[in-house]
């Protein structure tokens, strides 16, 4: 049988636009994090760490769909140059203002600037869209590009932490800026895979990609499992803590996302023959039940099993979220309807983790999980009434009268 990953990669420019892409993705993971271990140490206040790092996440999530618009209609490299520019310079006044005590209205300055990061992930897959656009390769792709989603998540914030503590607290903020930068740079470099501009339809008014009914429904859904995120993982600090081992904290968070990474390179690897909606369905049910254990984890041991259990569909859930995205979307919006979709995992982080440390604090750490309960069950009633909507074909037009996809 043969290696469909191997396959991908064979195509000329796929491992060097990969690689890059990989680099310059890890802020994503490295950034907010490093910006809250970075300030705690040199300000000594967690307030102003977590505030500054909430305005670069949030902007950023405001921001990033705008610039992959404009990408769509100029071209990557015409536009995450400049974008990247910004953000690194922003970035490196941030280091500064940090390390020489610059007043505190600097940090947020910096922070919302370096918020101009583009959105990555959007623009590995639409090269790999242009590449395999149409063909059962893409599928593949996407779950690569998942699988390596949540390999940045775990390194990035682990390296970003462990630079801060072991070196000086700047050090995970200049390797992410470094990492950015140069990442970008190799990335904008490979112009044999750069997706082609695809206009928009003669006389028809370009519009954005969220007034499209199913980049709606899917990127609500990933609000909510982007908090099911959050809430695991801020409950199981939270409970390690109470029942005594609150370094086993990392470990077990680690072993969230292992399962889900091995099921969705065998997943890619498969040609499923079920709609992608119906997938997405199924996807998403199983991430709601399989929260269920968590409730009644009480051991460290029982409750790294039950997050194990509960990480299982992460992948399969993202594969066919950005697949029908990828159908369902015209060519012309392609990269800002993916970074909506990226932009609800990130919103649905933020959210999450401010509840379920608000839940923790006034009801106790068993309680966290309810959260998760709670919003798996509401990205399963998302994906349930959304399925006549996701079962459409793709927009004919980007214009302002945009049809929505059967209903």
């Amino acid at each position: 049988m043969s290696n469909p990953y191997k396959e991908i990669f064979s195509v000329p420019g796929a491992k060097s636009f990969s690689a890059a892409g990989f680099f310059a993705r890890l802020p994503i993971a490295m950034a907010p994090i490093g910006i809250v271990a970075m300030l705690s140490q040199t300000r000594d206040e967690y307030w102003i760490a977590g505030a500054v790092s909430a305005i670069f996440a949030l902007t950023n999530a405001l921001i990033a769909p705008q610039i992959s618009r404009l990408v769509d209609r100029f071209g990557q490299t015409a536009i995450i140059v400049p974008a990247t520019c910004v953000s690194v310079i922003a970035f490196a006044l941030l280091i500064l203002s940090a390390n020489q005590n610059w007043p505190e209205w600097t940090l947020f300055a910096a922070a919302l600037l370096a918020a101009a990061m583009p959105s990555m992930p959007a623009m590995l897959r639409a090269r790999w869209t242009e590449l395999f656009r149409d063909r059962p390769e893409l599928n593949t792709a996407f779950a690569f590009e998942s699988a390596a989603d949540e390999l940045v998540y775990i390194a990035g914030a682990s390296l970003s932490v462990g630079l801060a503590v072991s070196l000086f607290p700047e050090a995970g903020m200049l390797i992410s800026t470094i990492f950015l930068a140069v990442g970008t740079a190799a990335f904008a470099l490979q112009k044999s895979t750069e997706p082609a501009v695809r206009p928009a339809i003669a006389g028809a008014v370009r519009t954005s990609a969220i007034r499209l009914r199913p980049v709606q429904i899917i990127t609500l859904a990933l609000i909510f499992v982007g908090s099911m995120f959050a809430t695991a993982e801020v409950t199981t600090v939270a409970m390690t803590k109470e029942l005594g081992q609150p370094g086993a904290a990392s470990f077990v968070i680690g072993v969230y996302a292992i399962g889900s990474f091995v099921l969705g390179l065998v997943l890619g690897a498969l040609n499923l023959r079920t709609p992608l909606h119906k997938q997405l369905l199924i996807a998403v049910s199983t991430l709601a039940v399989t929260a269920l254990p968590l409730l009644i984890a009480d051991t460290v041991p029982f409750l790294a099993l039950a997050v194990f259990v509960s990480g299982i569909a992460i992948s399969p859930t993202f594969i066919t979220a950005f697949g029908l995205i990828e159908r369902r979307v015209p060519e012309s919006m392609l990269t800002e309807g993916v970074t909506w979709v990226t932009t609800g995992i990130g919103i649905g982080m933020a959210l999450g983790a401010f509840l379920a440390g608000w839940v923790v604090d006034t009801f106790g750490a068993e309680n966290g999980f309810w959260l998760s309960v709670a919003a798996g069950a509401a990205v399963v009633v998302t994906i349930a009434l959304g399925q006549k909507t996701l079962s459409g074909g793709r927009p004919e037009t980007t214009g302002c009268a945009l049809p929505q996809a059967a209903e």
